[in-house]
């Protein structure tokens, strides 16, 4: 029996695993994407319900509450990166971004969500 390839993980910020139902919308279509799922100040990931191959860059669109924002939502760019089927549900996918570009007021804004609803590491 050979051993499973183990791959070297190359994020660079720690995720979090994602403890608040907040989705993720296209901005130019209003189409849902996915919900978070886990974040770090660099990037997420998402859950969602179709597949989205890697590279494929989206203007997304985040509904905010008063706890984190003075803004009903922010609007960012993202790439993704990778792209999986849900090892619990195989009719999911998980899908990794990046941030791309994001204007200053909103980065703070996303660093108060990875703060606030970003749940602490799981200790097994």
């Amino acid at each position: 029996m050979q051993k499973p390839q183990v791959t070297k993980e190359r994020r660079r910020a720690k995720r979090k695993p994602f403890a608040y139902y907040m989705q993720i919308v296209d901005a130019d279509t209003q189409e849902p994407i996915g919900h978070l799922a886990d974040i770090s100040t660099l990037g997420f990931k998402v859950d969602c319900q179709r597949e989205i191959q890697p590279g494929k860059v989206f203007r997304m669109r985040l509904d905010l509450n008063s706890e984190v924002a003075d803004i009903p939502y922010m609007v960012f760019t993202a790439r993704s990166k990778w792209c999986a089927n849900d090892e619990l549900y195989p009719f999911m996918y998980n899908v990794g971004f990046e941030l791309v570009e994001i204007n200053p007021h909103e980065a703070a804004i996303y660093a108060r969500i990875v703060e606030k609803y970003g749940a602490p590491e799981r200790q097994w």
